[in-house]
């Protein structure tokens, strides 16, 4: 970059040798401080990914070496679930029924991706949405008192003898 310019290093100063335009010194390699900073990142990085390999191959190394005794077998293999899928008629035949386009179970308006799904598991549009607009079955103080009595429990201490 100082070539580009024209200008010459003062005495005693050195362009860095990553050629970033910044000066470096013989103390730093002939780097400017970031890219010796990078430098020293890397070494560091390289050192502890080393470190790593090194431990888990003696780990591995001292595995097999206890293992040696035992016979070897072949690790057991699994087939994907998707085989399952291809062997059982029903499954095939639900899958183009859930890519039909959902309605709203009230009006029966085409929904799509901004249906919104009640806790009672049926599909509304925007209008029908609240509970009080489609005649929700679903009880919503159930689950809170259920989780309240879950989060607070009745405390009873042993009853104390008169006197």
């Amino acid at each position: 970059m100082a070539e580009e310019h024209r200008c010459e290093a003062p005495e005693g100063h050195r362009l860095c040798a990553n050629n970033c335009g910044f000066f470096g010194s013989p103390a730093t390699l002939n780097l400017c401080s970031k890219c010796y900073r990078d430098l020293r990142l890397k070494e560091e990085q390289a050192s502890s990914v080393k470190s790593a390999v090194e431990k888990s191959l003696s780990s591995a190394s001292a595995a097999a070496s206890s293992s040696s005794t035992a016979p070897l077998s072949p690790p057991a293999l699994t087939l994907p679930e998707a085989a399952n899928e291809i062997t059982a008629p029903g499954a095939v035949a639900a899958a183009p029924s859930s890519t039909q386009p959902s309605r709203c179970c009230t009006c029966r308006k085409r929904v799509g991706l901004t249906g919104f799904r009640c806790r009672c598991g049926i599909t509304f549009c925007g209008v029908h949405r609240y509970p009080e607009q489609h005649g929700c079955t679903f009880d919503f103080k159930k689950p809170g008192k259920e989780a309240i009595s879950k989060a607070n429990p009745v405390v009873k201490a042993d009853k104390l003898h008169k006197i």
